[in-house]
């Protein structure tokens, strides 16, 4: 496994549809990871510290593994299936561990609000991922300044 830091949330040009971007933590590769709209609202609410009302379902679920005294581990993208990315969620409760199938977009908006770290299996890094030398690369800058201006209304479908 290798630990990943989440660059963040961006829609793809020309066909509108948002990634979650995921770097190796001391390394060159990037993750991209396709994910739904509502999911990458629910990442990007978090990660400007935007507090919902009324809990949205990752709030939701946070609340209830607190409640339920359940400590989420770490989060693996684990699996590159037919273009569909896998995860697990690791959980502990006092001393019985436990795994979690999950999608890598519900994996991440959870473990953002859990400060969680987020894993991939190098596996998934050989497939899938991109390299893009250097911290001030083009591309990474654009994409810092496209996080710099992202609002939630951007991913309304």
């Amino acid at each position: 496994m290798i630990e990943m830091e989440l660059t963040g949330v961006r829609v793809e040009l020309p066909t509108n549809q948002p990634i979650v971007l995921l770097r190796e933590r001391g390394g060159e590769r990037y993750l991209p990871i396709w994910i739904g709209a509502a999911e990458a609202a629910a990442i990007a609410l978090s990660l400007q510290g935007v507090v919902t009302p009324r809990p949205m379902t990752h709030d939701l679920l946070k609340n209830i593994l607190d409640d339920l005294t359940v400590e989420v581990q770490r989060i693996v993208v684990t699996e590159l299936r037919d273009s569909t990315f896998f995860a697990t969620i690791a959980l502990q409760r006092g001393t019985d561990g436990f795994e979690v199938s999950s999608r890598p977009s519900d994996a991440i908006a959870l473990a953002v609000r859990m400060s969680v770290p987020i894993f991939a299996e190098e596996g998934v890094l050989e497939e899938a991922s991109i390299l893009i030398p250097g911290d001030e690369d083009e591309e990474v800058e654009k994409f810092r300044e496209f996080l710099d201006n992202v609002s939630p209304e951007d991913f309304a479908p």
